[in-house]
This record gives structure tokens, C-alpha cells and sequence, in this order.
């Protein structure tokens, strides 16, 4: 079984409000063959707390406003550390970067197939590692550019 449409358009949508907020390295995967609960998983970070909100804030103004959407469950606010929202079709993660580090859930997901993502979100890949060289950099003393 692959995912449904309707869960391919709620990433499709999900994945271009994440890169409309930078997310970093935005993913998703059609786990719909090894998980009877969910179609899809999308996967996003995000460098500060701030900013892991805004873009959860983002994806579901966008999914409620454009395709009737809302969130069965949303967990994680408090901290804003790892914010998730169910919408049982899909489960979007959006982590602070630490957290996306740390928990790999890209590793346990491998084995899925990727699912096309719009160009804005594609080009966020990477995003994260080019901000830790940067942060870096610029606590080390170095000039690095601007973030």
C-alpha cells in the first residue's frame, strides 16, 4: 500500500509552509507499508525554540486554511523542543535541531520510500549542518558571514 492522495497533498502543503518558515532539512516518508496508524511522516528542524513554534504554527494555519486540516493531536509545546501534530493521514515532527540529532528518526526511516517534496522545501537539506558551521564559526571568533 503507498500513501493516499490526501496524505501526499497534507505533506505536500505541511513541507512547503515548513520551508516558507526555514525550516532545515525538510523530509518525508511514505510509511504507510510498515505503520497501520499513518500514511506519511514529515520530518523538519529548526536552529532555536522560536522558531521550531513558528513553523509548527505555520503548517497548521496553512493545512486548516487550504485543505480543511486540523490536528487530532498536538504534542510538545511546552518546551518547543519537538513539536508533533497527528492529523492520522500524517505525523509532521518538527524538532529543534538538537533534538533532530539526537533522536535520528531519519535512521529509523531509512528503509521507507522518500516522498517528493516541492523545490522550497528540497532546497532546505543541509540548512542545519551550514548553520552549525556558521554558529561555529562565529562563536569561535571567526568571520563567517552572516545567518
Amino acid at each position: 500500500m503507498t500513501a493516499t492522495d490526501r496524505s501526499l497533498e497534507l505533506i505536500t502543503a505541511a513541507a512547503q509552509a515548513a520551508a516558507d518558515k526555514l525550516a532545515h532539512d525538510v523530509i518525508a516518508y511514505d510509511v504507510s507499508d510498515v505503520l497501520s496508524i499513518t500514511d506519511a511522516f514529515l520530518l523538519a528542524s529548526a536552529p532555536n525554540d522560536r522558531q521550531v513554534k513558528s513553523i509548527v504554527d505555520e503548517i497548521e494555519e496553512r493545512l486548516q486554511k487550504e485543505l480543511g486540516a486540523k490536528p487530532v493531536r498536538r504534542e510538545g509545546d511546552r518546551d518547543s523542543r519537538w513539536i508533533l501534530l497527528d492529523y492520522v493521514d500524517i505525523v509532521v515532527h518538527v524538532q529543534h535541531s538538537e533534538e533532530r540529532v539526537f533522536y535520528a528518526l531519519e535512521r529509523l526511516w531509512k528503509d521507507c520510500p522518500e516522498i517528493e517534496l516541492p523545490t522550497d522545501a528540497k532546497a532546505t537539506r543541509g540548512k542545519a549542518a551550514e548553520h552549525a558551521e556558521l554558529k561555529a564559526a562565529e562563536d569561535a571568533g571567526e568571520p563567517g558571514g552572516e545567518w
